[in-house]
């Protein structure tokens, strides 16, 4: 479990009966990418009904609620806040009426020049409703001219960054992945015919839809009484899929960008194996997202998979710390190490990737005391050392280990007898193919260069200055 926190998630769905319904459980599927503000917008008789809350989705999408959203089509979203602050006015999806007809939007991803776009539009006497650069699309195609298709392009030709969107207007469902194809999205279609969007294929399955594909980078998706329709809207650019998604984001059992991800998470922890052996007598995991890269270790390891850490699931990001006592137990609240398999053992464990290190040094506290003589700790993917611009909420750069500390530091920060990334070249060996993926997070490559604002606020900082707390 990685300290990175969740971005965002999108739905739609047309030609359903009680599509307010099965988009909540679809959002219930896609829970893990978002768990700040749900909403969910459906269209009935050309009116729009809108419900959206601070919370989970099952906290927030109530029977009293859902009743209130009538329609065979609707949109949805889950919300992590990688830009604009926790409030109602920021949750998605967003509703405009523009030129007589209503328009919905729900947005995964973040525009490296929304500032300067946002900037440009209040010059011209654009008013802004939200901190999001969500709600630039709807500036954009407000100023263009010609079909809502064509206004849509014109506002997607001036944006740049990474977006999958889901939108809705009276008459149709729409979906659109930016044309480098960062962020995912798949098609389904219900037993029924209602057709489905989506960020991961998990939504689909929980639904009982079949997966079709997912839609191309800059191809358009529009659902409506004809089905599913599909064009190229916007040319298409070199492939930048976020390799991240397949590292820690996604679900396991999702298919993401034409794989399921528990295969490459294998193949990742067999790579790690090779790469980053340890002399231990088991292999564990630091639950959830690092399951199937520590059984890969271990399958090709040959030790023995144990369950070191149980998670309990019953607590989520509101839960809260009424007193220093218990927010120093956090971890504890969330974690327990089983004294019966750690007890004098020498101990590999395996985690998807370290921000921070502060979570994972205080798990490695709990398996030491649980009894494990040794722990080495191994990392399914290379040191995270330079901040995202394209969706997800990593800290500037001063506050990440990777770029803080060399090995030798990191490894006493941790307070670990051994420490081991995978490499870059390992990483992108267990791909279908090695090219076509964004891996700024780890090699400070932007495909896009971020804004010079942003660049000065995330990528400087007195690195030397910040040593690692509790280095020796």
């Amino acid at each position: 479990m990685a300290e990175w926190r969740e971005e965002c998630a999108v739905f739609g769905i047309w030609g359903a009966d009680r599509a307010s319904e099965l988009a909540q459980l679809g959002l219930y599927a896609l829970q893990h990418r978002g768990q700040e503000s749900t909403g969910i917008v459906t269209a009935h008789d050309g009116r729009f009904f809108v419900e959206k809350g601070l919370g989970l989705v099952a906290d927030v999408m109530t029977p009293e609620r859902l009743a209130r959203l009538p329609g065979r089509q609707a949109i949805g979203h889950n919300r992590y806040s990688t830009t604009g602050g926790l409030n109602l006015t920021n949750a998605q999806p967003l509703t405009v009426r523009f030129r007589g007809t209503e328009v919905a939007i729900a947005h995964n991803g973040n525009l490296v020049n929304a500032r300067a776009l946002r900037h440009r539009l209040e010059e011209s006497g654009s008013l802004f409703q939200t901190s999001l650069d969500t709600e630039v699309f709807l500036h954009l195609m407000a100023q263009a001219d010609g079909s809502f298709e064509e206004r849509l392009g014109e506002a997607c030709l001036q944006v740049q960054g990474a977006y999958s969107l889901t939108m809705m207007t009276p008459e149709a469902v729409y979906g659109l992945r930016d044309p480098h194809g960062w962020r995912p999205l798949v098609l389904g279609r219900l037993e029924t015919g209602a057709h489905v969007l989506a960020s991961e294929s998990c939504a689909l399955d929980l639904l009982g839809a079949t997966m079709i594909d997912e839609p191309a980078p800059g191809e358009l998706i529009r659902l409506d009484a004809r089905g599913a329709t599909r064009r190229q809207l916007l040319p298409p650019g070199p492939r930048r899929a976020c390799i991240f998604e397949h590292v820690y984001f996604s679900r396991p059992d999702s298919i993401v960008f034409g794989e399921t991800v528990d295969r490459v998470r294998r193949r990742l922890g067999r790579r790690l194996a090779e790469e980053q052996p340890a002399d231990a007598d088991l292999v564990m995991a630091v639950p959830d997202s690092s399951n199937s890269i520590a059984l890969g270790y271990s399958e090709r390891s040959g030790l023995p998979f144990e369950l070191g850490l149980i998670r309990n699931h019953y607590v989520g990001r509101t839960f809260i710390h009424p007193t220093q006592a218990v927010r120093d137990h956090s971890v504890r609240v969330k974690f327990n190490a089983v004294t019966a398999i750690l007890d004098g053992k020498r101990v590999v464990m395996v985690d998807d990737s370290i921000v921070r290190g502060t979570t994972s040094r205080k798990l490695v506290a709990l398996v030491r005391k649980a009894g494990a003589r040794e722990v080495h700790f191994r990392v399914g993917s290379p040191p995270v050392a330079f901040p995202c611009f394209y969706g997800i909420d990593t800290p500037s750069r001063h506050e990440l280990i990777g770029a803080r500390g060399s090995l030798e530091e990191i490894r006493d920060f941790l307070g670990v007898d051994s420490i081991g990334y995978l490499t870059e070249e390992g990483m992108k060996a267990c791909e279908k193919s090695p090219e076509g993926w964004c891996d700024a997070c780890f090699s400070g490559r932007y495909p896009i260069p971020p804004s010079e604002e942003l660049e000065k606020l995330s990528l400087e900082g007195p690195l030397a200055a910040r040593p690692l707390a509790g280095t020796r």
